[in-house]
């Protein structure tokens, strides 16, 4: 009993999902793989703030961190005007500074770990552009902590799995018809 019907029907079965699939889960894969080298790339690109240096001349010991915290946040309701809730605080001591970066919108600001004073404040792009990369950003405007992420990366994942498969099936299964009339 000949097996080409049945690898026949295989393929175009596999070639109709392969279709149907991959023209909308190719949008995701190419904002996933643009982002990525924004990512890869992202000092030289300037994405994210310049690292300040301590305008200490002679270091001294380092202000307490809940004064830096206090510090980032009092300039960050007077100055900025934008929400003053904290993300993280990155601590640079070969530099002599603080980054403070907040939760609800990707303002970094640069403290002074030795006297306290603010040195900059800029926009962090390279964090949208990694919310962007790993779908975190569904989260960030629905206001949820990792439940939209986590459907999104699923789904996209399950989606590449199967594009995968049936490419396998595509590229295989003509190589195997032709390898069956060749044995007839």
């Amino acid at each position: 009993m000949s097996k080409i019907p049945k690898l026949v029907n295989q393929t175009r079965i596999s070639r109709r999902i392969h279709k149907w699939i991959g023209v909308p889960v190719a949008i995701f894969l190419i904002l996933v793989s643009v982002t990525a080298i924004m990512l890869a790339w992202k000092k030289e690109m300037r994405l994210i703030p310049k690292t300040q240096n301590s305008r200490v001349e002679v270091a001294s010991n380092w202000v307490p961190v809940e004064q830096i915290i206090d510090s980032a946040i009092l300039h960050m309701k007077d100055s900025v005007g934008k929400s003053s809730e904290i993300d993280r605080v990155d601590i640079r001591p070969e530099k002599g500074i603080a980054k403070v970066v907040f939760k609800r919108h990707f303002t970094e600001i640069q403290v002074d770990g030795y006297s306290g004073a603010i040195l900059s404040v800029s926009q962090r792009n390279s964090d949208l552009i990694e919310k962007i990369h790993d779908g975190s950003i569904l989260d960030f405007i629905v206001g949820r902590d990792g439940g939209v992420k986590h459907i999104y990366s699923t789904i996209t994942s399950v989606f590449l799995i199967f594009l995968c498969v049936t490419g396998l099936i595509l590229w295989y299964n003509p190589k195997a018809i032709k390898k069956e009339k060749s044995q007839k």
